[in-house]
Parts: C-alpha cells; structure tokens; sequence
C-alpha cells in the first residue's frame, strides 16, 4: 500500500494546504509532528520550515512541490488546469498569496491578535493597525477576481484556492476577520463553499 506521510503542525496554513491537496485526491497520508530544529527535522528540510513530505521513500520539503507532485503522481480530481491561461492564474494566484496574503493576514494579523496571547504575550496592536488596511486591499482584489469565477483560476477548484482558504480561515477567527470578510461579497461566497468541501472539514486545526 502506497505510504505518505506529512511532517508538520496542523495549525500551519502551509501544511494544511498539502493535507487538503491528499484529501482533494484521495490520498490517504499520516501526519506526523516534527521536533522543531532537531536533526530528524533538518534532515526532512534543510531550511527547517514546514512541511515536509514522504511517499514510498521519495522526499520532498516545500508546500508547493509537494502539492504538484501529489497532484501529478495520484489519480483522482486534477488540482491544475490543463488551459494555459487558467494554469497561468493559478500560478498568478498562489505567488501573490505566498508573497502578500501570508505576510499581511497570518504574520502581522493572526500571529499577533491569536498566537501571541496563547503564549502570554500581550497583541501589538500598532502591527495589528497597520495590517488591516493592508488587508482590506488584498481582499478587494481578491474580490473581483471573484465575482467573476466560481474561484480564483476559473470554473475549478485549484491548488491557488487551497492555498488561500486555510489563511482566511484563521483571518476569520481574529475580531478584524469578520468585518473583512463582510465587505468582500464574492470571497464570502467563495469561503462558504471553500467550507462545504469534505477536504476543509478532514483538515480542521486546532485552536494554536
């Protein structure tokens, strides 16, 4: 039997992103912890991030290699579109949400207003002040490539909305999300049927 196993935190949006690319195929894999910067971890990733993958003994660390390739080597529902101008939004989409999305929402939003008060850190509200702005402006482009299509790449589910779904889950767990939310219509609309998809349900985080 084929085995995959993912290395990481189920709280990781990163790693969320490859666990609902397994469940969008098919694929039955094993999550398993990683003991941050110890050797096992560096020897599954030479950068020490997360995740890291396994399948059959083939290794590979990078959320975006490890989507492909489950994408390209398991049968199942494709995740990229064969058209070059929908694979080209896809690509479009999943660079903006690793460069702006991830910076804004998770790292000067999220981390801030939910991670910091779990470890007895008070928020830096003044980063928290300066993202929403940043954020609002993210999700109105967002917006209006959504009103357009169903999702970001076209008619069909693609790696690019598995990527942003697990951040805006976490954006909207934050008092900031809700309001965010409300006033992008077509992402609203998107997210709630991002939510109604088996793959969301099977990879829910806990609470970091």
């Amino acid at each position: 039997m084929t085995t995959v196993t993912i290395f990481g935190f189920p709280q990781s949006t990163y790693v969320r992103t490859v666990r609902m690319t397994c469940e969008e195929k098919g694929v039955p894999y094993v999550l398993e912890p990683v003991e941050w910067g110890a050797p096992s971890h560096r020897a599954r990733h030479p950068f020490l991030r997360i995740p890291a993958f396994q399948h059959d003994g083939f290794t590979l660390y990078e959320s975006l290699a490890i989507a492909r390739y489950v994408d390209r080597a398991f049968a199942g529902p494709p995740l990229q579109p064969q058209e070059p101008k929908e694979a080209g939004r896809m690509d479009q989409w999943i660079s903006a949400i690793g460069d702006y999305f991830y910076q804004t929402m998770i790292r000067e939003l999220v981390f801030p207003r939910l991670v910091a008060p779990s470890r007895g850190q008070a928020p830096d509200e003044a980063v928290i002040a300066k993202a929403v702005p940043k954020a609002e402006g993210l999700l109105a482009a967002t917006d209006a490539t959504l009103a357009e299509d169903a999702y970001l790449a076209g008619p069909m589910v693609t790696l690019a909305d598995l990527y942003l779904v697990p951040i805006l889950f976490w954006l909207s767990k934050t008092p900031e999300g809700a309001p965010l939310l409300d006033a992008a219509p077509a992402v609203s609309r998107w997210y709630a049927a991002m939510e109604q998809r088996p793959s969301f349900a099977a990879t829910l985080p806990p609470a970091p």
